[in-house]
């Protein structure tokens, strides 16, 4: 039996002729998981939004029917008043959200916030009881120490507990419908595999029909009965998860799936969308990791016996305490490799690649770059080092300066570090945009005026500008849907070559990272587990946490 169905529906932006999705029609089973596919821009959002019309005002439901069964009847949702929609939304049908960090309030605690759907959808539930209600949905998606949590704000808890609170939420009201909306692309993978295994649970416990929103594929095989495959606001494809990952019908599928980075074997190349929508299904020959070249390279960076630590709020009378963050770091990164960092959130990756970049003070240890000690730089051999180590943020949208246009933000590094005069920076700027796939004639546009890739190219060139040796890439493509991710990654292995570089790549991706990364070093609470060279860490790991950390990993 259908507890949803979408009938040609088509979205349009407001007053204007242009369509963002095209008369859509699709079906969700009762207790059944939905995952919908797609690249960035596909519609995947906008449709799952338009169910209940969490649509902006410039969006607008052009026609089509949205029936849905809530157990009393079918009630077309498109034809519903947001007065009409308030008891359905949250309270039948909920939303997980991508990113929970900005779907609380802030300045409210998280049992509080949980407490208001109870409030709004159960007000049969005495106040005094609502607080035992959360604490028991606390409990059902794993959440430990629920006390705690529940008199914490937003802010004081980890990525994986926040989305836990919110699963908490979407369940509060006792929904027959939950869209998850993205809701494990921000958190590590095993965070991630908790979070599937847990909605999985839930679905069977609760009786819950769920539409899962995913570009990875991997998570989608995990969880998905059926998939629907969109792209450009159409559905290209429809069917069992089965059907759809091992016998595709359309091009774009293939080049999907095809586009992921495997993650037993290495092609030199990772084919891309584009290949296959033009006919083109290309399978490129096997890299090998020239093991005996990067161990007789020579030594860019050591770091030495690091340890870096952070003050923890102490109390009106208590000394403030330290929180070790590195323990005791010993590393060596050869020239022209690519060293993969890889962890949970919180083993220490991100500090250890700010503190390279001596952002941060370590406590103890050293770091020598080309033998020198970068703790006593200053002055001119300060900036001489900050030329030459460069860094690639995760989210390029918020690395750019909006007010600047893409050839002045390119062009910047270069005047700062007083390389060339302006008609050399203007010559140079638009020879890398070229170098990275942009066209020069985006030299005047503005960020917001790029998509998610072309901002990332953007982020590259300016690394670039100042000719460095070394480039931290610190979640670099996890941001980014799997076929952009996949011609981000080969423009990197281009770059590589072309520019003589080395990487640093911190990713909690183990897909990504075995496939990009010559060596892998694992950490752990702030410690080295293991390293190695990336099919020999992968296939024959050393120590109990690495291997439970590629079990996680999501197989298609």
């Amino acid at each position: 039996m259908n507890i949803l169905e979408i009938n040609n529906l088509t979205l349009k932006l407001t007053g204007s002729k242009r369509i963002l999705v095209d008369n859509l029609s699709f079906d969700l089973e009762k207790n059944t998981i939905l995952g919908i596919l797609g690249e960035s821009g596909s519609g995947k959002s906008l449709t799952a939004f338009s169910i209940t019309k969490l649509l902006p005002p410039t969006i607008e439901i052009s026609s089509g029917k949205i029936l849905f069964n809530d157990g009393n009847g079918i009630i077309n949702l498109a034809a519903l008043t947001n007065k009409e929609l308030k008891k359905i939304r949250g309270g039948k049908i909920s939303i997980i959200f991508q990113e929970p960090m900005t779907s609380f309030n802030p300045r409210i605690k998280l049992g509080n916030q949980v407490n208001e759907v109870l409030e709004l959808h159960k007000p049969h539930i005495k106040p005094k009881d609502r607080k035992q209600k959360t604490l028991q949905l606390f409990n059902e998606v794993g959440i430990s120490e629920p006390e705690r949590i529940y008199k914490s704000y937003p802010f004081e808890v980890s990525g994986g507990q926040k989305q836990r609170v919110m699963i908490a939420m979407a369940l509060a009201a006792q929904p027959s419908i939950i869209i998850a909306d993205e809701p494990t692309t921000a958190i590590d993978i095993t965070v991630q595999r908790k979070i599937i295994n847990l909605l999985l649970k839930l679905k069977e416990t609760h009786d819950l029909s769920i539409i899962f929103i995913s570009h990875d594929i991997g998570v989608l095989a995990n969880i998905s009965d059926k998939l629907l495959v969109m792209y450009k606001g159409k559905k290209v494809e429809e069917g069992s998860v089965s059907q759809i990952l091992h016998n595709p019908s359309s091009a774009y599928s293939k080049g999907l799936i095809a586009c992921r980075p495997p993650i037993k074997s290495r092609p030199e190349r990772l084919p891309v969308v584009s290949d296959y929508l033009q006919g083109k299904e290309i399978q490129y020959p096997e890299k090998e990791i020239n093991k005996s070249y990067i161990l007789s390279s020579p030594q860019i960076l050591n770091i030495k016996n690091l340890t870096v630590s952070y003050p923890e709020k102490g109390s009106f009378l208590s000394k403030a305490k330290r929180n070790t963050v590195l323990k005791d770091i010993t590393l060596d990164i050869h020239k022209g490799e690519t060293l993969g960092l890889v962890g949970e959130s919180g083993s220490g990756k991100t500090t250890l690649g700010r503190t390279i970049l001596k952002l941060i003070k370590p406590d103890s240890g050293d770091i020598l770059y080309n033998g020198k000690s970068i703790l006593t730089f200053t002055g001119k051999e300060l900036k001489k080092y900050r030329k030459e180590v460069q860094l690639i943020f995760q989210d390029p949208f918020s690395s750019l300066n909006p007010r600047l246009t893409i050839g002045e933000t390119i062009m910047e590094p270069m005047i700062v570090h007083k390389l060339y005069n302006r008609k050399e920076s203007i010559s140079q700027t638009k020879t890398l945009m070229e170098q990275v796939g942009l066209p020069t004639s985006f030299f005047d546009r503005y960020p917001h005026e790029l998509s998610g890739g072309q901002r990332q190219r953007v982020v590259i060139a300016r690394s670039l500008a100042v000719k460095p040796k070394l480039i931290i890439c610190d979640e670099s493509v996890s941001a980014l849907d799997v076929s952009l991710q996949a011609q981000i990654l080969n423009l990197m292995n281009d770059l590589k070559d072309e520019f003589n570089l080395t990487y640093i790549f911190i990713s909690h991706d183990i897909a990504v990272i075995k496939y990009f990364s010559d060596r892998i070093a694992v950490m752990k609470n702030g410690k080295i587990e293991e390293i190695g060279f990336s099919d020999d860490i992968y296939f024959n790991p050393q120590s109990e946490y690495t291997a439970k950390l590629w079990k996680s990993v999501f197989e298609i």
